[in-house]
C-alpha cells in the first residue's frame, strides 16, 4: 500500500492493475505520449495524466532519465565491486566511492557484502586503477569484482 504525499497523511492509494500496466508500458517506452499510453491501456488521456501524477506524488515514480548511446559507449569496461566494510564507516565510504567519476552507482546491501559499486571505465587498466583506489580506502576490509559481459535490459 502506498501512502500519498498529500495534505491528508491518512489518505492511501493502493496500486491497482492499471497502475501496474502503466508502469510496465513506461518501462517499455518511457517516451510514449499520454495519448499513446491511453490507447495502449484503453483509458483516457486524463486518466493517464492523473495516474502518473499520483504515482509521482506517492514516490512510486521517483524520476525520469535518459540513457544515451554516448553514456554506454563511454564505459565499455563495466564491473560490479562488492565491498565488506569494517565498523561504522559505511556512509563515509559510500560517499567517497560515489564521488569517483568512474562510479555509476553505489548500493548498500544486506548479506555477505555491505556495498556494491557499479563501475564503468574506458579500459581494463583504468578499471584496475579504480579498484586499487577503492581497496585502499580505510575501512574497506575485503572486496570482490565481477566484470559485466553484456546487459540484456537495463532500467534506470
Amino acid at each position: 500500500m502506498l501512502k500519498m504525499k498529500s495534505e491528508n497523511p491518512n489518505w492511501k492509494h493502493e496500486m491497482d492493475d492499471l497502475d501496474s500496466r502503466l508502469l510496465s508500458a513506461l518501462h517499455r517506452d518511457a517516451r510514449a505520449s499520454l495519448s499513446e499510453l491511453a490507447e495502449v491501456l484503453g483509458v483516457t488521456r486524463t486518466t493517464v495524466r492523473s495516474r502518473l501524477q499520483r504515482l509521482k506524488q506517492s514516490g512510486e515514480i521517483v524520476g525520469f532519465t535518459v540513457l544515451t548511446r554516448r553514456d554506454v559507449a563511454q564505459s565499455p569496461v563495466r564491473g560490479l565491486m562488492m565491498l565488506e566494510i569494517e565498523g561504522r564507516g559505511t556512509e563515509r565510504i559510500m560517499a567517497r566511492i560515489a564521488a569517483m567519476r568512474q562510479v555509476r552507482a553505489v548500493h548498500s546491501t544486506n548479506g555477505g557484502w555491505d556495498l556494491i559499486a557499479e563501475i564503468g571505465t574506458e579500459t581494463l587498466a583504468e578499471l584496475d586503477e579504480v579498484l586499487f583506489q577503492i581497496r585502499r580506502i580505510e575501512g574497506v576490509t575485503r572486496s570482490e569484482t565481477n566484470l559485466l559481459l553484456s546487459t540484456r535490459k537495463g532500467r534506470f
